[in-house]
């Protein structure tokens, strides 16, 4: 866990993190905030948690972002954590969600309150009815977050795709999660709430073609939707595994993704007409001060993509996407270093958290 934060930490187009593990061998109550330490111990970017052992450990664990805050205060002025909240759907909010709902809404958590519906099962088999379903049960959550504390930050969402009958899993690659996706940004624009939503996981097992092409079209369908929170970068197996691969595949993807939606700029300076009049017929732009002075912000290499001629790349030891993202990983962990934790706020973690002043 502390590996892939710190990774995460590395790469810019990473904003946020959330859990890619748990903790072996640890007590329930312990579980998440040990996570939380982990990840604000190996990164200085936010953090999203979820608590599904009980709400001691929740309490616990705000304890401990207070500390990192400053205080309560401060972290009601700038909090340091988002709470991920799910339900369990149809048409009901069982006792732990309610009571992560009432908490957040009174220490002003950001909460994301989501359901997750498979169609057939959980929710109407056609996915407008379990949609329609999600967007009910969410809402029901925002009113009783706004009559707990008005004003309280809330993140609106929902996952809803469908079920594959052959296996019974929920399958992360599937269009019907993207179609979900949209609906649930639109949606939020109507409300006028911010979004969670989903993108970079993918069904495979390993970093292949597949993996590549559900993370791939997932993330650009998300960015296109105008999600605000798009998490599950890294993920593999429908959500049951991670690879630190796998998380430089998503930032790879995120680099390319964002570069499309960002658009084109057509001003006098990119239209470069004085530049092609000065360079004439049959010139070249390799070595003019307008190619020199824009070409790294036009033309960002990606970070493993293979752009490279074949013998190139043979005489480079024909090395495929996952070994070539393994060793970037590699290189980024052991140069990569992230500013440590005052002292003293480390040393009050680690006791709150159980772990003594060990390593």
């Amino acid at each position: 866990m502390s590996r892939s934060a710190r990774l995460c930490d590395a790469l810019p187009e990473i904003d946020f993190l959330m859990s890619f593990a748990t903790p072996v061998g640890v007590a329930p109550e312990d579980v998440e905030p040990q996570q939380y330490y982990s990840m604000v111990s190996n990164s200085t970017k936010p953090v999203i948690m979820t608590v599904c052992s009980g709400l001691s450990a929740f309490e616990r664990l705000h304890d401990m972002a207070c500390v990192v805050a400053g205080g309560e205060e401060a972290f009601r002025a700038q909090p340091n954590y988002i709470m991920y909240g799910q339900f369990v759907s149809p048409l009901q909010h069982d006792r732990g969600a309610i009571e992560r709902l009432v908490f957040s809404a009174d220490h002003e958590i950001p909460l994301i309150y989501v359901p997750t519906i498979m169609p057939g099962v959980s929710g109407p088999v056609t996915l407008a009815g379990s949609l329609a379903l999600a967007i009910a049960e969410s809402l029901a959550g925002l009113v009783m977050h706004q009559l707990q504390r008005p004003g309280a930050p809330f993140i609106f969402g929902a996952c809803v795709g469908a079920m594959d009958l052959r296996t019974a899993l929920f399958p992360y690659g599937g269009p019907e999660w993207r179609l979900n996706d949209l609906v649930m940004a639109e949606m939020s624009r109507h409300y006028g709430l911010p979004v969670f939503g989903t993108g970079g996981a993918t069904d495979s097992k390993t970093v292949d073609a597949q993996a590549g092409a559900e993370a791939g079209t997932s993330l650009l369908a998300a960015a296109l939707a105008g999600t605000n929170l798009i998490h599950d970068v890294g993920y593999l197996e429908s959500g049951l595994t991670g690879s630190l691969e796998s998380i430089v595949l998503g930032a790879d993807m995120i680099r390319w993704t964002r570069q499309y939606v960002a658009g084109l700029e057509v001003t006098p300076e990119a239209l470069a007409l004085g530049t092609t009049a000065e360079v004439g017929p049959g010139g070249h732009f390799l070595d003019h001060p307008h190619t020199l002075q824009h070409f790294r912000d036009d033309l960002l290499p990606p970070y493993v993509l293979d752009r490279d001629i074949y013998d190139n790349w043979r005489a480079n030891g024909s090395r495929e996407f996952a070994t070539r993202a393994r060793d970037l990983a590699g290189e980024l962990l052991s140069s990569h270093r992230v500013a440590p934790l005052d002292e003293a706020v480390d040393a009050r973690l680690r006791e709150m958290v159980g772990m003594g002043g060990g390593t």
